[in-house]
């Protein structure tokens, strides 16, 4: 049985695989107390949709975040907000093999989720990603102008340097493609396929920050972040325009352990 306010739904990506959704629905505000309700035709009626925020997962993560995700949405949904949590190919309840991850798999993915939302009527449509999801939402939003605004929490600035330094390959991208290379994320061994690290060379993040203005951008990051440096928040926000904001955490962790509140009010905030 599905929670009240949300609903189980699932999208074809562009390789015949469903990705899993969980919808969180908005709540009734009072006038002027939340997100602006926007007027939009869809099928021919005019109907009134709420804004949209799609949060992408992190790196091996999932569309609930350990709860996380799950509380967010639930205070997204009194503020006026409809959130659409979804697993990327191969983690959670979607499918598809992990292994095979890149960075330009998960950009189709999301491609695949906001053409939904689009079909569906949503014509405010903000992103939110953490971690390689935030690098994930950057690389898409350069490149799709119909997105409102982004939002990034502890973005992956420089990928390629950050993910070869977890595996002894320390950058070496020639080999088969479909190799698998051992990965250590500081918690134990896993496999990647070299055509994620190969598949990075194509992205370039700071200029995908640049392309995404003149749209809002807020960059969220840790000071005390032990495995994205805080130098790729500074890097993405010297590199996007106007208008733009980098909001750093005191003393708060890849994770946010402990500042997950003081983080929600910041993206609250700004919405």
């Amino acid at each position: 049985m599905e929670a009240i306010g949300w609903q189980k739904e699932s999208i074809i990506n562009r390789h015949g695989l469903k990705l899993a959704v969980l919808l969180r629905a908005a709540e009734p505000v009072e006038k002027g107390g939340g997100a602006g309700l926007a007027e939009e035709a869809v099928s021919g009626q005019s109907v009134l949709l709420p804004p949209l925020v799609i949060v992408c997962h992190g790196f091996t993560g999932s569309k609930e975040g350990g709860g996380g995700a799950l509380a967010m949405a639930d205070q997204l949904a009194r503020r006026g907000f409809v959130t659409l949590l979804f697993d990327f190919t191969g983690c959670g309840e979607s499918e598809g093999l992990w292994e095979e991850i890149t960075l330009s798999r998960q950009v189709d993915d999301l491609g695949a989720v906001v053409d939904w939302a689009w079909s569906k009527g949503y014509r405010r449509i903000i992103l939110n990603g953490r971690s390689f999801g935030g690098t994930t939402v950057l690389a898409y939003a350069a490149a799709d102008r119909q997105i409102a605004a982004v939002c990034t929490w502890a973005a992956v600035a420089r990928p390629l340097r950050l993910f070869s330094g977890f595996t002894s390959e320390k950058g070496n991208l020639s080999g088969p493609a479909g190799e698998n290379i051992s990965f250590f994320d500081g918690t134990g061994s896993i496999c990647l396929q070299r055509r994620f690290f190969q598949d990075l060379q194509r992205h370039d993040l700071p200029g995908c920050a640049a392309r995404i203005s003149p749209r809002p951008l807020l960059l969220i990051h840790g000071s005390a972040d032990e495995v994205v440096p805080v130098e790729d928040a500074q890097l993405l926000f010297d590199s996007a325009g106007e208008p733009k904001e980098l909001a750093l955490v005191k003393d708060a962790d890849h994770r946010f352990t402990d500042h997950r509140q003081q983080v929600w009010n910041l993206f609250f905030e700004w919405l």
